[in-house]
């Protein structure tokens, strides 16, 4: 499989976040072809600001490979990792990060540039805009809905519709 099928992937497990009203975040991770985790974002349901759709793949596939290094994977995620998510997959040794659209506000690259990545202890391969277009619209179809639902509950409450 290639990364925009496994990219694929990682949207329908997004589509599963937005169903339950969560930020649509899918991720999948592949090792030599195998899938050993996938996950979404499910903060609210978990009560859980840690669970991010890639810290929930990587506990996924920590526990089906019963190791907490996972030497020689990809991470498939929608939506460029946030800080803390790029530093667990540093942490998990991950070997490549591939990702749909970039995060303007919470991306791991608004704090980490080239150089600062380069001083970490483990070096991940870098793969962004794989169907980033498509991932974005995912992302904005989302919040429109959103905002959408807002207003109709606003126009209920105020006697409007």
């Amino acid at each position: 499989m290639d990364h925009a099928s496994y990219m694929r992937e990682a949207m329908r497990l997004a589509d599963s976040a937005a169903a339950q009203d969560e930020v649509p975040v899918g991720a999948l991770i592949v090792r030599d072809g195998v899938r050993l985790g996938e996950g979404f974002n499910n903060n609210i349901q978990l009560h859980d600001p840690s669970a991010h759709a890639e810290v929930l793949a990587l506990r996924e596939a920590c526990g089906y490979i019963q190791n907490y290094r996972l030497l020689e994977s990809t991470l498939y995620v929608t939506l460029e990792p946030c800080l803390m998510c790029f530093t667990a997959c540093v942490h998990a040794r991950v070997k490549r990060l591939v990702f749909g659209a970039y995060d303007p506000k919470q991306g791991f690259s608004l704090f980490m540039d080239e150089a600062a990545r380069a001083k970490l202890n483990h070096q991940i391969e870098i793969v962004p805009g794989v169907l980033e277009e498509e991932a974005a619209e995912q992302m904005r179809a989302f919040f429109r809905a959103k905002r959408e639902r807002g207003k109709r509950k606003w126009k209920r409450r105020e006697g409007l519709t």
